[in-house]
């Protein structure tokens, strides 16, 4: 299947499903389940950036190590060129993971204290086998170098950086085998402001030198407009609106959408924003309201939203060699 430009995608994601059941009583019996991700479908082209946006429990991270398979899928398919990682062996995936590669959110819980920067991001050439000693050994030293650190570091321990200066070294570690497909999970979210900048550009100059395709996943959609291509907000384990950065950044479909852009601060404090804000809080992933989750909070909430979940649905006339590229799920998309 081929995406709105014509191209086939490297990831493509059919009904991806993510539950974990809940048990309770005297047994321990299941008694329902978290629906951390229900139902999820998108592509990704070679070579852009996803943006994958929505508050804190939406299941984006959930989302993001699902289709590593760090996290096993309930349901659906997760294809990585043509191959399904969701039902791949325990052999095919270690050969897929050569391809496929994750930044963590917090810097310093995922890089190993006791193991040196030159050992973390040795290890992954050690597990695949690549290259002998010396050429490992060189490989980190010109790895390190590309990301801003000194070859030299290659001995010392992740205490001994600062927060920016060790999510260097979990790109690094990241880039070791030379993927394709990299998941940037709130890679920025822990740094400050400042650093913030210095990163997002180190990772945008080495996607467009190795023509990497990443989804980076954050809450901060300010970051997100600056990096990404394209654009997916979740919203209780759902993707509510999908579409180019600009499509939706200059038209929002969906209600949910909407709050989000208006919540983020503006710089002039001359322009002043009419919001909507929202009304409570989002409902349990275990007990979802029945119809659009999202009607409970959305001021454009009508009887009919209460029926039915909505599908992802054009929005507006636009095409793209025959195909629409900006969808979102609301039955009043057109009216709001």
């Amino acid at each position: 299947m081929s995406d709105g430009n014509g191209a086939v995608p490297i990831l493509q994601v059919e009904n991806l499903k993510k539950y974990y059941p809940v048990r309770g009583g005297v047994m321990g019996r299941k008694i329902g389940d978290v629906r951390a991700v229900d139902g999820v479908s998108f592509s990704v082209r070679e070579g852009e950036t996803m943006g994958l946006v929505g508050e804190s429990g939406c299941g984006k991270s959930t989302l993001a190590r699902a289709l590593l398979r760090l996290e096993d899928p309930t349901d659906g398919t997760v294809l990585f060129e043509g191959n399904d990682i969701a039902t791949a062996s325990k052999q095919d995936l270690f050969q897929l993971r050569r391809d496929l590669q994750i930044i963590f959110q917090d810097p310093y819980s995922s890089l190993n204290p006791r193991m040196t920067v030159g050992e973390i991001v040795r290890e992954p050439l050690l597990v695949h086998g690549v290259g002998s000693k010396e050429e490992q050994v060189r490989k980190v030293r010109d790895l390190l170098e590309t990301v801003g650190l000194s070859g030299d570091v290659i001995e010392r321990y992740p205490h001994e950086f600062s927060g920016g200066q060790r999510q260097r070294v979990g790109i690094a570690r990241a880039l070791a085998l030379e993927p394709k497909l990299v998941v940037a999970d709130e890679p920025v979210s822990a740094l400050d402001v400042s650093v913030q900048s210095q990163v997002l550009n180190l990772m945008m100059r080495l996607q467009k030198e190795r023509g990497l395709t990443y989804i980076f996943v954050s809450h901060d959609l300010s970051v997100v407009e600056h990096v990404s291509d394209t654009l997916a907000i979740m919203y209780l384990g759902r993707i509510v609106e999908h579409g180019p950065v600009d499509a939706i950044y200059g038209r929002p479909a969906h209600p949910y959408t909407r709050a989000l852009l208006e919540a983020v601060p503006v710089p002039d404090p001359k322009q002043r924003r009419v919001s909507v804000p929202l009304e409570g809080e989002a409902p349990s992933p275990v007990s979802p309201p029945a119809g659009c989750p999202f009607h409970p909070r959305c001021p454009f909430a009508i009887e009919a939203c209460k029926a039915a979940v909505p599908a992802l649905e054009p929005v507006g006339a636009k095409v793209v060699d025959g195909q629409a590229e900006h969808f979102a799920a609301c039955i009043r998309q057109g009216e709001i």
